[in-house]
């Protein structure tokens, strides 16, 4: 019932575009489990199986995802606006990203409240888990725009203006965001 689902073969960090999509698939699998979770315990005790699914949740969206946002901010959007602005052209879809960014931010703080009282209480007051469900259906609106834009258009439009060395670069930046050392090689 609460599985993550199955692994599959991901990008690594030369493909940092794909590697991205990967992160979004993780977004989402992760979402829906709190959602399925608010909805099938609808504020009451959880099974351990539920409790152990809410709290990987609550973990990647803790830790994991933010360097995802990094990875847009930080490393990914300011190359593909320095590259627009070069062509005399502006990203515009960048800034509405960043306040969905900002928004997600919030509403998972929300949430994680939310979710924390009700791990540690055991139940949350029925009011609680309307609201827990509110903020969760809003956040799943939110991304599924946000990923559907950033997948189909950004990402598409990211490969064509960034170069191989800036994308390589992206790259890097994500693995060291990670504290992940670069693989040796032959």
């Amino acid at each position: 019932m609460l599985r993550i689902g199955e692994q599959r073969e991901e990008h690594g960090f030369d493909e940092p575009l794909g590697l991205l999509s990967d992160c979004h698939r993780r977004i989402e699998r992760f979402l829906e489990i709190l959602v399925r979770v608010a909805s099938e315990f609808g504020g009451q005790t959880l099974s351990p199986e539920a409790v152990e699914a809410v709290q990987r949740a609550r973990k990647y969206f803790t830790e994991a995802a933010p360097k995802h946002t990094a990875d847009e901010e930080v490393s990914l959007f300011p190359r593909m606006q320095a590259a627009a602005d070069e062509r005399g052209e502006r990203c515009e879809a960048i800034d509405r990203l960043e306040s969905d960014h900002q928004t997600a931010t919030s509403l998972h703080a929300a949430a994680d409240e939310l979710l924390g009282e009700w791990v540690d209480g055991g139940s949350l007051a029925p009011a609680r888990g309307a609201e827990l469900r509110e903020i969760l259906g809003r956040l799943r609106d939110l991304y599924a725009e946000h990923i559907r834009e950033e997948d189909e258009q950004l990402f598409p439009l990211a490969a064509k203006l960034l170069s191989e060395g800036q994308l390589a670069d992206v790259g890097r930046e994500m693995r060291e965001r990670r504290g992940i050392a670069p693989s040796a090689g032959p």
